[in-house]
């Protein structure tokens, strides 16, 4: 698995602004469950997902999309980065452990790997030398290898961070997402508070 197996996700209706959390172990149910997601019906696709974006969010809440993958609940969010929040993802992880990553227009970005409430490793895609977490450094073999430069300075090569992004979480999940199951899986919706 490197980068170049996501490039496809530049094509993605969601490529410009998304948050992927992926919590192992749980159902959907469950998952949103631990996030207070309050549940507002079920679509199949990713375009009847993002169609059926309410138009009232109710202020601070949410919406997203959860389905079930060999083993984790993919939590997925058109524009939204509940996934990266550590106070959402703190109980999210109890007992368990959550890969996440996000982008929006404006290039911000942000990976995270939780374990058991404990942020193992926490960094921005397109500053991947700069990293946090109790073992920032535990991943950097693997990092490097699906196609993060993590030489810091302005002559890094940066035009894959996203796609490295998706690389390093198959790489922590063992799920590897394509364009057809996300276009095609079945999404049980919910509204969920921003926590914090």
């Amino acid at each position: 698995m490197n980068a170049t197996d996501y490039v496809w996700f530049k094509k993605s209706r969601i490529s410009e602004a998304y948050c992927l959390t992926f919590v192992r172990g749980l159902s959907a149910v469950e998952a949103l469950s631990r996030i207070d997601g309050e549940q507002v019906g079920r679509v199949t696709g990713l375009r009847e997902f993002t169609e059926s974006l309410p138009d009232e969010h109710g202020g601070r809440r949410w919406y997203l999309g959860a389905t079930e993958l060999g083993g984790w609940t993919l939590l997925v969010e058109d524009n939204g980065f509940l996934g990266v929040t550590e106070e959402v993802i703190a109980p999210l992880s109890a007992g368990t452990q959550v890969v996440s990553h996000y982008k929006n227009v404006n290039a911000v970005d942000r990976f995270s790997w939780m374990v058991d409430g404990d942020m193992r490793l926490t960094f921005e895609p397109l500053f991947a030398y700069d990293r946090a977490g109790s073992d920032p450094d535990g991943q950097v073999e693997v990092m490097e290898a699906v196609g993060f430069d993590l030489r810091a300075g302005e002559d890094r090569d940066y035009t894959l961070h996203t796609e490295a992004a998706f690389a390093l979480a198959e790489h922590l999940t063992g799920v590897r997402l394509t364009a057809e199951l996300l276009e095609s899986a079945d999404y049980l919706c919910a509204l969920a508070p921003l926590k914090g």
